[in-house]
């Protein structure tokens, strides 16, 4: 199957700033959130993210966090898993976190992600942003609380997120999985 496109850089541009109002109408200046990307696909959205609240004269504490040793399959296979590493150089305590990844798809990364925040204290409440959610492949009870677009796929598809910085191109593509 080849790829296909599903949004393309302007669309994207157009969701990452719906995105960051939603959050400033919901959070204001931001002093009692806090904004954690999951590491590694989650990082290059919330520092997209950062820039464009940056740009509307808000700060924002943003953190990286590593769920390597978190995750239900450490351990489980051969593949072996590369940990990143966590930079919380800020409490999360009594604070509303904003969890950011690219893709919700079964909701175990994001369970891995909420067992690795208790490590670090009890936030009065976490809410996650996802760029897109591949709603009907969802595994545990997990839903986004700001979602770029809902993508309908099969179990045998991937979505995969394109960065400029990494891929040379913005854009989300739809393929078939290598069986």
């Amino acid at each position: 199957m080849t790829p296909k496109t599903i949004l393309n850089a302007n669309e994207i541009s157009t969701i990452l700033h719906r995105l960051s109002f939603q959050l400033i109408e919901d959070h204001n200046d931001f002093s009692d959130t806090v904004i954690i990307a999951i590491q590694p696909r989650g990082v290059l959205l919330a520092q997209r993210i950062i820039d464009l609240l940056i740009k509307e004269s808000y700060e924002v504490q943003f953190g990286l966090l590593d769920i390597t040793f978190y995750r239900d399959d450490f351990r489980r296979n051969e593949k072996v898993l590369k940990a990143n590493k966590t930079k919380l150089d800020f409490s999360i305590e009594n604070k509303t976190v904003v969890l950011i990844d690219d893709v919700l798809y079964t909701g175990r990364s994001i369970r891995s992600a909420l067992d690795a925040l208790q490590s670090y204290g009890r936030p009065k409440s976490i809410q996650l942003l996802n760029l897109v959610d591949r709603r009907f492949s969802r595994e545990l009870p997990i839903q986004p609380d700001y979602c770029g677009i809902q993508v309908d796929s099969r179990l045998n598809q991937k979505v995969k997120v394109n960065w400029k910085e990494n891929d040379g191109e913005d854009s989300v593509c739809l393929f078939k999985n290598k069986e």
